[in-house]
This record gives structure tokens, sequence and C-alpha cells, in this order.
């Protein structure tokens, strides 16, 4: 083990529910498995050489955000197929009725203009201050707030549920 470095199977467990969370929110249920553990590979592959007073939090939201956007753009260049429909369909469905909240949630979150859903997921799901939101959308502090202020606001009037209050971190 690295001096002052927490043994790696003890980040995943601290840190793997905030990944999948990132990974589902930007993909959806079906590829978030996926992009999780390519998330963890990849991490396990740098952890090595991460500075020991590095944010890991940010560094896997980072790393989730990147692997969620290989598996959009992978998704882009392989075509559908039609063999085998019947039983995609079927898993999708028994999916679909354990996890309806998720998926109304997915739906709200898609619906969003790209900036606050990102500001969104990493602010609220990540848990991410907003100065790493907005490195992450390329951005500044001021305009990741706002954005996830927007975001939120569209949520709430879309999303009958209760959501998160607004916070100055």
């Amino acid at each position: 083990m690295l001096m002052g470095m927490q043994p790696f199977d003890e980040v995943v467990t601290e840190h793997g529910p905030m990944v999948m969370r990132v990974c589902r929110a930007l993909l959806g249920p079906a590829d978030a498995e996926d992009a999780w553990s390519e998330t963890f590979l990849a991490a396990l592959r740098a952890y090595p050489g991460l500075r020991p007073d590095s944010n890991v939090r940010g560094w896997l939201a980072t790393i989730a955000h990147r692997k969620a956007i290989d598996v959009l753009r992978a998704a882009r260049r392989n075509p559908a197929t039609v063999d085998g429909i019947g039983d995609a369909v079927q898993a999708v469905s028994t999916e679909a009725a354990s996890t309806a909240i998720d998926g109304d949630l997915r739906s709200a979150l898609d619906r969003l203009p790209p900036k606050q859903r990102g500001a969104v997921i990493y602010r609220y799901l990540a848990d991410l201050p907003y100065r790493e939101v907005a490195a992450l959308l390329d951005g500044t502090e001021a305009a990741a707030r706002r954005s996830a202020a927007d975001g939120i606001a569209a949520l709430r009037s879309r999303y009958p549920t209760s959501m998160p209050e607004g916070d100055d971190r």
C-alpha cells in the first residue's frame, strides 16, 4: 500500500455507490454497470500514481464521466440488431418495472439541456463541489451554480417528488 493512500478496495466500497449513481444518470440502467466496471478498472490502473492529497471522489466522477462518454460514442457507432428483440424487450420491461422511479427521473433528466443535466448529476448525485462540476462541464463555477439551480427548478416542475434544496457549496 502507498503511504497515506487508502486501500483500493476501500475506495471502491466508499465511492462505488456514487459512481453508480453518476453512471445510471448519464447512461441509464442498461449500460451503467459496464461503465461502473470500466471506471474502476481505469482507476485501479491509475491509483498508484494518484497524489495522496487528491480528491478521490472528484477523480472517480471524472473517470465515470469519461467512461460514460465512451459508452455513448460506442453505441452511436454500433447499429442495433434485430435478432433476439423479443428477449431484449422482456429484459427491458422486467428491469423497467423494478426501476420505475429511476426511469421517471432518468426521463426527466434527459429532457434537461446538457449543461443543466450535467450540473444536476455531478452536484447532487456525485455530491461534487461546484468548482469540480465547473471543471467537468468546461465552465465557470458561477455557470455551474446557475445550471444546477435551473436544472433543479426544471426537474421540480416535471418530477413530482421532493428534489434537493439548493446549497452554497
